[in-house]
């Protein structure tokens, strides 16, 4: 659950047993404790460091690794055909040695695009007989697997898209792969036109296109009590800004505008909202010059008497470090060195470790997490103690 307040994640188990996703905890609370399903608050931290543990396990198994999402990843095999004879293998070794040192499952798909690796990896977890690994080698390969999926099921192809789809009568893959390219143009989109060329085995996304870093980039979350305190909000604001700093570096990007903001309910019966966007002189990704920023435009934004529910902070306007021009008049204060340090240090010994003396020491407004599961592999206070006598 996010904030304890709506179910974000359902398993399997508790699927078939009809919980639905995106529900208020409080309608269904009754029914899960009449069934005994066990419910989690978002365990961050726990996510963020196994997710790292598994990303750095399968890099090991190719020299190109893109991080595609914090559960997900490619892998580049370029020239790997002379190396690896049997493909269904090495998927296997891949997933058993994910298993032995994090003990999390996997699927493992294998194709010549990214959206057919996608299809394969899709196949692996979820449609019969694969156990975990899929390969799309073949013309027969790819259209078994395509087959068996609905169109929604294929990478790029939203709700809404899917409806439209099924509406004219396409409810596979393979019923997608099969539509005439001038048609889908027509109709859609050249991203649409791209995912169905993929699907034909035709290589539209090459790899740095794959990698393209995040255009915008935001930190949100409502709060686990209202906060009607000035400095309150200030300290929640600055964090949400050091996060988003942090994301922005981690990429090689720097922030040129900023978008700040917070609300009451919409619920409540005077709903407020107010957001403002702080462009930068000189592009940066110094998390001090985002809690300056969220300082210089905190009066107009609080107001006295409202008990904030959510607030949040953005960066909408990126750009690459790699590539950055500066100004002939405006000197660049972002200091990648202490950025670097301030990093090294919170990766090594845990988030919010060293951090900006604006977001404070009291966290009253952070989020409920009532029902978190212990932190085994990043809190010293979580390591499971055994005791022999």
């Amino acid at each position: 659950m996010n904030n304890d307040g709506c179910i974000c994640a359902v398993c399997p188990i508790a699927r078939r047993l009809g919980v639905p996703k995106f529900e208020p905890y409080f309608k269904i609370k009754s029914f899960l404790q009449k069934h005994g399903v066990v419910v989690r608050s978002s365990n961050y931290e726990l996510y963020a460091d196994l997710s790292e543990k598994m990303m750095n396990i399968i890099g090991r198994f190719a020299d190109n690794q893109h991080i595609y999402s914090i559960d997900e990843s490619f892998l580049h095999f370029d020239n790997y055909s002379k190396i690896i004879t049997d493909w269904h293998q090495y998927g296997h070794d891949i997933r058993r040695a994910i298993w032995k040192e994090t003990r999390l499952p996997v699927g493992v798909g294998f194709g010549p695009t990214a959206t057919l690796a996608k299809a394969a990896n899709h196949a692996a977890k979820k449609l019969p007989g694969f156990k975990g690994v899929a390969l799309i080698d073949s013309q027969e390969s790819s259209e078994s697997i395509l087959k068996q999926m609905s169109v929604g099921d294929v990478w790029g192809v939203g709700r809404r898209i899917s409806k439209r789809l099924e509406q004219q009568g396409i409810n596979s893959a393979f019923e997608l792969s099969k539509v005439p390219i001038k048609i889908i143009r027509k109709e859609f989109s050249v991203v649409m036109e791209r995912t169905v060329s993929e699907l034909n085995g035709q290589k539209c996304l090459n790899w740095d296109e794959i990698k393209e870093p995040k255009k915008e980039i935001f930190s949100t979350r409502s709060f686990g009590q209202r906060v009607g305190d000035y400095h309150a909000l200030k300290a929640a604001l600055v964090q949400h800004g050091s996060i988003v700093s942090k994301k922005a570096r981690n990429q090689s990007s720097t922030i040129k505008k900023l978008l700040i903001f917070a609300s009451s309910s919409p619920h409540d019966d005077y709903y407020y909202k107010r957001s403002l966007i702080y462009q930068f002189p000189v592009a940066t990704d110094n998390s001090c010059d985002i809690a300056q920023a969220i300082d210089h435009v905190l009066d107009e934004i609080f107001e006295p008497g409202v008990q904030f529910y959510r607030c949040g902070v953005g960066a909408i306007e990126l750009s690459s470090r790699l590539f950055q021009q500066d100004d002939l008049f405006l000197p660049d204060n972002s200091n990648p060195a202490l950025m670097k340090c301030l990093d090294k240090i919170n990766n090594r010994w845990g988030q919010g470790t060293l951090k900006i003396g604006s977001e404070g020491k009291t966290e009253k407004w952070q989020m409920r997490r009532e029902f978190l599961s212990p932190r085994y592999t990043s809190s010293w206070n979580d390591i499971p103690r055994i005791i022999c006598s």
